[in-house]
């Protein structure tokens, strides 16, 4: 990450691409959010490479009909186009890091910019410079495997020296796989750090810890084939020198190459050695007759064309050993032994490993449950001890049980205090600046007024049902509807009720702010002029009476402003109460008019009768309108 000031960022925050932006910079948010998901995409391409490496292992293969040594040429161009195509999105990282280091460099200002004209170059110059930089990125993707598979191994087979190729493949694997395994291990580690939890969730890292253990079986299970080959052709070399007219070369094929073509005309000696029925009873035909230690399964293997399962039975053998530490039988060979005991002390640890991490993630999964649980049990012995009905006790497990799907266990608000004053601001600003942005009596505010709004404002959830606020209770606080919808309702006279819907964006409680606005050292807090229900399940961020009269005192110029008042009076259920009153009485008084300029008399008043007219119903529900209170004109005055 480039921070403003002019010290140098380390390198394991800038290998990282997602760096931090400012806050308040969308673009840049959005630009952060495409790099976490690159990084993440890269982390599993990491995992394919290491995947893609121990492949090259199994292009070595011996004849079943020639009984020789040779590469399987279509299988080695599939492993190495796979090899290219990670190499490839390594390189575009290694220059998106380069580019990243020199955009992250701020300018804002011209004097700013020519005060740091160096810095894209020094930042650079870190990541080339860092242990895990551009070097290491650079060594992981050199085309060694490639160039032993299609350069080293034909020139030695051609010599016949069939066992140094084996060798030669498991010094330039290790050469590159160990440090190929460091940088993915930092990557991940760099990530979580950024991150947290990679995927989002618990169940990603479960699942990044099974992807880590399957690599290292498919290694395990690679090199356990590569020695294993290795030691059915030092048996076959064993042969070839006590057969007469066998040379080392005659263990190797004609053809180092081979795609599945007809094959080179072979020698008297060659065709004599493919036709030795001792020679394939003592190496290929059966484990018994040649000391094969802990790679007696490999026999039948070798020989196998089918590629799929020559691949997979290695990663079988891997599993199987890695987390049973299967029953190995070993020879006196130092090499066999070495690989016995690593692969021994490697499962160790892997498995303890994997065993730690899975029961960890799936102890922050079930914990958060099982204090849900005890939390209703707690609560159903409590509601049993006060005699309380059914019917709150069933409300009040379906709050606890919504309240515990919107937050997962996590009291946000307990979290938050316990952070420092200005991280916690940040904070709340993020996950607030959004919302309060959508109710549009904050529409025409300026950022420091939603930042104090948003410091203050506390996330509620209001279960379906439930009454919020009853009719003449003082208000405690303003509604900002976040999701879902509440039911505004208004005893006016003659029993007669008006309704109203708040959904996502409307509010609630404008009788509090036109209190803090007007009030004159009058402490008591207004009464409600509706009474508010949830018509759903319904999400809200709640402003209190003193936080909302602080913000009000502090920024008075902004809610006098004819802008707010505007969206204030358009979005208020009260406002629009008497609006739909003025509008019904004014209709009603012109079409009276225009009823009695169409007679020519006017006909003498009846006394009214047991059966009202629809007339007359209209009239008593129109005069009920009228007579309803409505806000005062002069609220939002100063």
């Amino acid at each position: 990450m480039a921070g403003e000031g002019s010290s140098m960022p380390s390198h394991d925050e800038e290998t990282v691409v997602a760096s931090t932006f400012r806050r308040r910079n969308p673009s840049s948010d959005r630009q952060a959010k495409w790099l976490h998901e690159w990084n993440r995409i890269f982390l599993l391409i990491c995992a394919a490479g290491l995947v893609v490496d121990p492949l090259f292992f199994y292009a070595l293969s011996i004849s079943s009909t020639c009984v020789c040594l040779f590469v399987d040429g279509w299988f080695a161009v599939t492993v190495t186009a796979l090899r290219c195509m990670t190499d490839a999105v390594h390189l575009l990282n290694m220059c998106l890091q380069l580019a990243m280091t020199y955009d992250a460099t701020p300018r804002s200002s011209v004097e700013e910019k020519d005060a740091s004209a160096g810095r894209p170059m020094a930042h650079s110059q870190s990541y080339l410079r860092a242990k895990t930089g551009f070097l290491l990125d650079l060594f992981i993707i050199l085309p060694v495997p490639q160039v032993v598979l299609w350069v080293v191994a034909p020139a030695m087979l051609c010599q016949g020296m069939t066992s140094t190729v084996m060798t030669v493949f498991l010094i330039s694997f290790l050469s590159q796989y160990l440090p190929k395994v460091y940088h993915s291990v930092c990557f991940l580690r760099r990530l979580q750090n950024s991150l947290g939890y990679i995927f989002g969730n618990i169940w990603g890292g479960i699942a990044l810890n099974l992807i880590a253990y399957f690599v290292a079986s498919h290694a395990a299970g690679a090199c356990w084939y590569l020695l294993g080959i290795q030691r059915a052709t030092e048996c076959l070399k064993q042969q070839c020198v006590a057969t007469d007219g066998c040379r080392n070369r005659t263990v190797a094929c004609v053809d180092p190459m081979y795609y599945g073509t007809t094959r080179a005309a072979m020698d008297g000696e060659r065709l004599a050695w493919a036709k030795n029925l001792h020679v394939r009873s003592m190496c290929l035909d059966s484990s018994g007759n040649f000391e094969y230690g802990s790679y007696k399964w490999i026999v039948n293997l070798v020989t196998n064309p089918n590629r799929l399962e020559k691949v997979l039975f290695p990663i079988f053998w891997g599993l199987m050993t890695l987390s049973t530490f299967g029953t190995i039988e070993s020879t006196t060979e130092w090499v066999e032994i070495t690989f016995n005991i690593i692969i021994v002390t490697s499962a160790l640890l892997l498995v303890t490993t994997l065993i730690g991490n899975i029961k960890v993630f799936l102890h922050a999964t079930t914990s958060k449950k099982q204090a849900l649980h005890s939390k209703m049990r707690s609560l159903d012995r409590w509601m049993r001890r006060r005699n309380l009905p059914f019917e709150i006790r069933r409300r009040v497990r379906q709050y606890e049980r919504q309240r515990w799907a919107a937050t997962r266990g996590v009291d946000e608000s307990e979290m938050a205090r316990r952070l420092p004053e200005g991280m916690r601001r940040d904070i709340k600003y993020h996950l607030c600046l959004d919302l309060v942005r959508q109710v549009p009596l904050f529409q025409h505010m300026d950022e420091l007024v939603l930042e104090n709004i948003c410091d203050r404002v506390k996330s509620l959830l209001i279960p379906k049902g439930e009454t919020v606020i009853r009719e003449g209770d003082p208000v405690p606080r303003m509604l900002f509807v976040v999701r879902g919808h509440l039911q505004s309702s208004q005893v006016l006279r003659d029993g007669v009720k008006s309704y109203c819907m708040l959904g996502p964006g409307n509010f609630s409680g404008d009788e509090l702010l036109s209190w803090c606005l007007i009030r004159q050292f009058v402490e008591r807090l207004p009464p409600s002029s509706s009474t508010l229900v949830a018509a759903e399940s319904t999400e809200a961020f709640g402003l209190d009476a003193d936080d909302l009269k602080y913000v009000t005192e502090h920024f008075r110029y902004t809610f006098v402003s004819e802008r707010v008042k505007r969206s204030a009076r358009y979005y208020s259920p009260g406002w629009r109460t008497w609006a739909a009153v003025a509008i019904q009485l004014a209709w009603w008084r012109h079409k009276h008019r225009l009823t009695l300029t169409s007679l020519s008399f006017i006909r003498p008043r009846r006394p009214p009768s047991r059966c009202s007219s629809m007339e007359e119903d209209k009239l008593r529900l129109y005069t009920a309108l009228l007579t309803s209170p409505k806000p005062n004109r002069d609220d939002f005055t100063v």
